[in-house]
């Protein structure tokens, strides 16, 4: 088997993902966290980071890839008749990804994501701009503003909570109810018209409602159930005898050889017959 065709060692996936994850950490307390910071947030060197990624653009881009894709996957499908009523569940869903969002959000105007991040969420956006458009038909959103800015603004709403839930320390409860009112508050409902609308429908109204992000059908997933950020095949392949170790990692020491069991004591001698 050739070493260009061979799986990653499951120490060279794990430290991908402890990349990423520290990375995504840091990124939304800081749009300018540095490499070195990042790698030590990960417990690596820079060294064993650029084994992963040549620059910190790269990185930063894998990051808001993941986390675009994410978003988009958590979306959909969203269905219901009442358009107010979908604009709030997109609302909903972009409030349990608010880590990925957060840092989608603070780098999405930033050079060179920009195009790249804008192609990610063109589904959050095209289903915002087909709901606005629909309830206007229908003459329950506003027609005073223009279609497409008004699923812009209604975005904006939506990311201001989740930007004011990271910095404040907003609960679930809180967060979820609000990042609806504030986007039915943009599309043109009073608080009390919001609430009214939150209160009768029931998967507003109710958090057991709530869809998980649909799996990703192309991702391949640790021993423990998370999806690897690369697609890399599960890492539970036998180890090639003559594989690599990322830097950093030493591979595991053996484990210490079983206990045998203790043997069994003798039985006792069976009583004479004439014994008493």
């Amino acid at each position: 088997m050739s070493t260009a065709n061979r799986a990653p060692r499951r120490d060279a996936t794990q430290n991908r993902t402890a990349i990423l994850d520290s990375a995504r950490l840091l990124l939304r307390r800081d749009p300018d966290a540095s490499l070195e910071a990042i790698a030590a947030e990960a417990g690596l060197s820079r060294r064993a980071v650029y084994g992963h990624f040549a620059t910190r653009d790269d990185l930063v881009a894998e990051v808001l890839t993941l986390g675009a894709q994410r978003i988009a996957r958590a979306l959909g499908p969203v269905e219901h008749p009442d358009s107010r009523v979908r604009i709030a569940l997109i609302g909903i869903r972009l409030w349990h990804e608010v880590d990925h969002v957060r840092v989608v959000a603070q780098l999405a105007l930033r050079e060179p994501y920009r195009e790249q991040i804008a192609a990610a969420l063109a589904p959050v956006r095209r289903a915002l701009l087909e709901s606005v458009e629909a309830g206007r038909s229908e003459g329950t959103i506003r027609t005073d503003v223009a279609a497409e800015v008004l699923a812009h603004l209604t975005e904006s709403a939506a990311l201001a909570v989740l930007a004011e839930a990271t910095r404040g320390g907003m609960s679930h409860t809180e967060g979820r109810t609000l990042v609806m009112l504030n986007g039915l508050a943009v599309i043109g409902l009073s608080w009390r018209e919001a609430r009214e609308l939150i209160d009768a429908t029931p998967q507003l109204r109710d958090p057991a409602h709530d869809a998980a992000a649909p799996p990703d059908p192309d991702a391949t997933h640790d021993a423990d159930g998370t999806p690897t950020p690369d697609g890399t095949p599960a890492p539970d392949a036998p180890h090639h005898p003559d594989a690599t170790h990322d830097a950093d990692v030493r591979p595991a020491p053996p484990a210490p050889p079983k206990a045998s069991a203790a043997p069994a004591e003798p039985a006792p001698p069976a009583a004479h017959p004439g014994a008493l």
